[in-house]
């Protein structure tokens, strides 16, 4: 009998702590891929109008250029402000100002979305560099193919246009 020249490694206990929280994690990505998803299609002309935009393009250019730590903070300084922001709107709408908290929650997820997607979109390659930024982009990225393929979102995305095209035919 032949011995194996490396010897067997010992298994590893995992931490049922971590493992809650990993699952805790895919559960909050699984939760806003689903709301992304849905809101989408309302915000996107605005992403593509705006991406167009030579300012834009030229601060897309800036940001490509800056070490990732520095495209990590330029992402955090718009989540720092617009979340009070969102918080903020709320008591408006617990208040009894629904109007204008409604309009102001909304103004900052717009906010939120258009700013945070054209830094990451322009500095996604940086971010890649930092290992638990990777982590977390890679892990998002397969929760969100898991949730599409799960929810078969691209038929459901396929059969929504057709019944909103069918829908403004027959509402003419």
């Amino acid at each position: 009998m032949v011995e194996s020249p490396v010897p067997p490694r010992p298994s590893r206990r995992r931490n049922p702590l971590v493992a809650v929280l990993r699952l805790a994690f895919r559960l909050v990505v699984g939760i806003v891929i689903l709301l992304d998803e849905l809101v989408r299609p309302l915000y996107r002309p605005l992403l593509d109008w705006l991406s167009a935009l030579k300012l834009v393009q030229k601060f897309e250019h800036w940001v490509a250029s800056l070490p990732a730590y520095a495209v990590l903070v330029l992402i955090a300084v718009p989540y720092g402000v617009v979340e009070p922001v969102k918080f903020l709107a709320l008591l408006h709408i617990a208040n009894g100002h629904v109007r204008t908290g409604t309009f102001l929650f909304l103004l900052a997820h717009l906010v939120s979305f258009v700013l945070i997607e054209r830094i990451f979109t322009a500095g996604k390659a940086q971010l890649m560099t930092v290992r638990w930024m990777a982590y977390v982009i890679e892990t998002a990225a397969s929760v969100h193919r898991t949730v599409s393929e799960w929810l078969r979102l691209a038929e459901l995305k396929r059969r929504a246009r057709a019944l909103w095209r069918w829908a403004r035919l027959r509402l003419r």
